[in-house]
């Protein structure tokens, strides 16, 4: 079955000057321009493609079935990952190896609630067998946490914050060429995710726990603050489709009565938004589960159109870990 990556939206912003990229060999991304009329051409199918993932994705629902078609063991410790994309044969995935657990204060403490803890955060570059391609250290002190990540065609954007809210973030731009790491902005606050507007070049950014919305330009001014209406899910990864549209996943942590079982059962789910509004226009629940026990949904999440149907990237246990591949296969089934 044809597949064709729409999330990275390589194509989408050959217009604005940024160069379209396509995997050629383990290390890296050959650049290769492109004349104006095949600028137009690309545009158009990037347009359509892009209308075609959101139609697909509307067609989501409680009855919408996911199999899992492939499980690629992780050939390195991948620590609590974070966020997701793919681009052409190559993964890049954001990690916090954590060495110092943050831990609660009984009174806040200097606007904090609990200790910044000690980390590492990780961008890490792998292949489709999983083998460990790069490993990218990002972050500074106890700024070492990054969260859910976009790749624009040229960058890969990664925030990287304190591991507690109401901190600060650092926001990088990696290029996938070089796989160098260059500081765009920094945030006063913690940003657990981030997609790049395709149409306009705006950063969407959201906060601890995904209750908040921001806006910034590429050197960081802000454009917009809003409140999350939506209460389905906290948005864990998110990435631009097209049309001014980004998808987000994650999870929502419900108590859990059954045989006095203290864990929380983990709601999975995912969103389409209108990043012009920041309104939910779509979402549905995903209640397939990981070798741990983990809804697939619980951090990275990649999002694909698969033909007539939808094809998600998902790695969602810690340290040991595995890419999980799940299809739908009734999504133009009448349900």
């Amino acid at each position: 079955m044809r597949k064709t990556t729409i999330t990275a939206t390589a194509i989408l912003l050959i217009s604005t000057g940024l160069t379209a990229f396509s995997a050629s060999n383990s290390t890296g991304l050959n650049a290769f321009a492109m004349s104006n009329s095949t600028n137009s051409a690309a545009l158009a199918k990037a347009d359509t493609e892009g209308q075609k993932l959101t139609t697909q994705f509307q067609k989501l629902s409680r009855n919408t079935t996911w199999q899992q078609k492939e499980k690629i063991d992780l050939q390195f410790n991948n620590y609590h990952s974070q966020g997701m994309v793919r681009v052409g044969d190559l993964f890049y995935m954001s990690s916090v190896e954590l060495t110092e657990k943050p831990v609660k204060y009984d009174q806040p403490q200097g606007g904090y609630d609990r200790t910044p803890g000690k980390g590492i955060g990780h961008l890490f570059v792998f292949d489709k067998q999983g083998k460990l391609l790069k490993d990218i250290r990002l972050g500074e002190g106890n700024i070492y946490h990054p969260g859910g990540i976009d790749f624009d065609g040229k960058n890969i954007w990664v925030p990287v914050a304190e591991y507690r809210p109401n901190s600060q973030s650092i926001v990088y731009k990696i290029d996938p060429k070089t796989m160098k790491a260059e500081e765009a902005f920094r945030v006063h606050d913690h940003i657990g995710g981030l997609v790049r507007d395709g149409q306009n070049g705006q950063i969407t950014g959201n906060s601890w726990g995904s209750r908040k919305f921001y806006k910034w330009n590429e050197k960081g001014q802000q454009r917009l603050v809003k409140e999350n209406h939506s209460h389905f899910i906290d948005y864990q990864d998110g990435h631009y489709i097209g049309q001014g549209k980004m998808i987000m996943s994650g999870i929502s942590e419900l108590p859990n009565p059954v045989n006095g079982n203290s864990k929380p059962y983990e709601l999975g789910g995912l969103a389409l938004i209108d990043m012009k509004t920041m309104d939910t226009i779509h979402e549905a629940p995903i209640t397939e589960f990981s070798p741990q026990g983990h809804v697939i949904t619980r951090n990275p999440v990649f999002l694909e159109n698969a033909g007539k149907e939808l094809q998600l990237y998902a790695v969602p246990d810690d340290d040991q870990g595995s890419l999980l591949v799940y299809e739908t296969n009734n999504l133009n089934i009448k349900q």
